[in-house]
């Protein structure tokens, strides 16, 4: 415990060279090519701006109460897919071509299609976040089921174990790796399909939208400040989620 208290501030430090070196690239483009760059005065004016109105609140919980809905959709249902077409191999014969060739299609190409058929909107935005998230889900699960070992299905076997019990008691266990791994490539692509529908649908309120109205207003300090928001957002998610995985995990040796 002591050696990673030691080695802590050492990772912080290097991991800040970069975003130091970035920073003083940026407040020297922003002094020499104004109108390109905006400087870091200025993008601060402008989030005390966001922040006094209250946009910046307004559409930060818009895109994370749309990104953490889809995945809520999406995530259980490619989970059950995929564990269901991991364990009964007519499933897999059945939904197996269409998922997989369903899949190769962007998730962001979908979106002309259904918002044809629903509208422009909220019900919209969410089947194609929900679609984001289904599909990793979907992948990983079907393989962790597909690799777990025979023999732990032969002792379920001889202790007469209902399909229910297997399931419970040795698919999910042993494929708990990689649906988490599903979990979090599904998080991932819940969150950029979020801002990416926002931005090309500009329905209601969000971050993409922020972003758009900010590219037509000519306002780069506002759009560098609603990208800056994105990314840290994106990043503490993602650490949140990875934390919570490794909790999850924590009985698996490389995790120890």
């Amino acid at each position: 415990m002591k050696h990673q208290l030691t080695r802590w501030p050492v990772r912080l430090g290097v991991g800040l060279i970069v975003p130091l070196f970035l920073f003083l690239w940026w407040q020297w483009q922003g002094s020499a090519h104004p109108s390109a760059f905006a400087p870091p005065a200025a993008v601060a004016s402008a989030l005390a701006e966001l922040l006094r109105n209250g946009g910046l609140l307004r559409d930060t919980l818009a895109t994370l109460e749309r990104a953490f809905t889809g995945l809520a959709i999406g995530a259980p249902l490619g989970v059950a897919a995929g564990i269901a077409m991991g364990i009964w191999k007519p499933v897999d014969r059945l939904l197996g071509p269409l998922l997989h060739a369903l899949r190769q299609v962007p998730m962001i190409g979908w979106l002309p299609l259904i918002g044809l058929w629903f509208g422009v909107g909220e019900g919209t935005e969410l089947i194609v976040v929900s679609m984001s998230a289904f599909f990793p889900s979907m992948l990983n699960s079907h393989a962790g089921v597909a690799q777990v070992e025979r023999r732990y299905l032969e002792v379920g076997g001889i202790y007469r174990f209902s399909t229910f019990q297997r399931i419970r008691f040795i698919l999910l266990p042993a494929a708990m790796p990689l649906v988490m791994t599903g979990l979090t490539q599904a998080l991932a692509f819940a969150w950029i399909s979020t801002i990416g529908t926002e931005l090309l649908t500009g329905a209601g309120a969000g971050l993409g939208v922020a972003m758009q109205a900010a590219q037509v207003q000519q306002r780069l300090d506002i759009m560098l400040v609603v990208i800056s928001v994105t990314a840290i957002l994106g990043f503490i998610i993602n650490q949140l989620f990875r934390s919570l995985r490794q909790s999850l995990l924590r009985w698996q040796p490389a995790q120890s």
